[in-house]
């Protein structure tokens, strides 16, 4: 009898993940979430899917780039350790030269052999109006270590480091506001009969749009006008879920039809 976690067909889709396309990593995605190895943070084959194409340009595995890397607020984060650890990889070096629980002091060297001390302290999380952040207050030695690393690997110039933060930092930033966008009432007159869904029922028309499609290539396009209405203020975030969920639901069914089908 086998003791594998996995049967050979689940690690030949794992093996095939780097090569396997968008849609193929959603159904991936949705398979995984059930066998409850995956992140809570992975609520869906999208996030799945997303998650591993970020990780493919990071040179992460499929698994690694779901355990290291999230998106909050809209911005890709990686925890610090795990950049730490690709900076060796890639033939940095680095050292804590001082670590406690009011100062963090890091020596790094980049692979290009340029070197670089960076040290955050309590009082500098202090000016930042960091330290009353519950962690700060818990894990202060932690805090401080994670502070160092990803400002220092910014710092000395890392490119595998451009555009991550750690998921503490994205928490400490307060999101922006954007105001609802007034847009006029349009009530065009219709011919005595059925009248369509008015220009101004955005909501339906994605409902609709959403229960029309075919094929999952055309879930993409839908999910992109989802994000530009939430982020330009034109919809609120309950409504854009509210259509993200319609959206994840229709690509879990197209995938069963598939799969079905197959």
């Amino acid at each position: 009898m086998s003791t594998a976690l996995t049967t050979p067909q689940q690690n030949q889709q794992i093996q095939a993940a780097p090569e396997a396309s968008f849609g193929q990593l959603v159904a991936m995605g949705v398979s995984l979430r059930k066998t409850g190895f995956l992140p809570a943070h992975i609520k869906s084959g999208e996030d799945f899917a997303a998650i591993v194409l970020i990780g493919r340009e990071l040179g992460m595995s499929t698994m690694a780039a779901c355990r290291n890397l999230q998106c909050i607020k809209g911005t890709v984060t990686e925890r610090a350790d795990s950049q730490i650890s690709r900076f060796k990889t890639s033939g940095g070096r680095a050292r804590f030269e001082h670590l406690d629980d009011t100062k963090a002091v890091l020596w790094l060297r980049h692979p290009n052999g340029d070197e670089h001390t960076e040290t955050f302290t309590m009082e500098d999380a202090k000016r930042a109006g960091l330290a009353s952040n519950e962690n700060y207050k818990k894990h202060p030695k932690a805090m401080l270590r994670s502070r160092a690393i990803t400002a220092g690997l910014k710092s000395i110039g890392w490119d595998g480091a451009v555009g991550l933060y750690d998921p503490d930092e994205i928490v400490d930033v307060e999101p922006v506001k954007h105001e609802p966008r007034q847009t006029p009432a349009v009530r065009p007159k219709f011919d005595d009969g059925p009248r369509p869904i008015e220009e101004n029922d955005a909501l339906a028309k994605a409902r609709l749009a959403v229960n029309a499609v075919t094929h999952l290539d055309q879930l993409d396009g839908l999910r992109r006008r989802v994000s530009e209405k939430v982020e330009s203020g034109e919809w609120t975030d309950a409504q854009g879920e509210e259509i993200a969920s319609l959206i994840r639901g229709k690509a879990e069914m197209l995938i069963s039809q598939e799969e079905a089908a197959a």
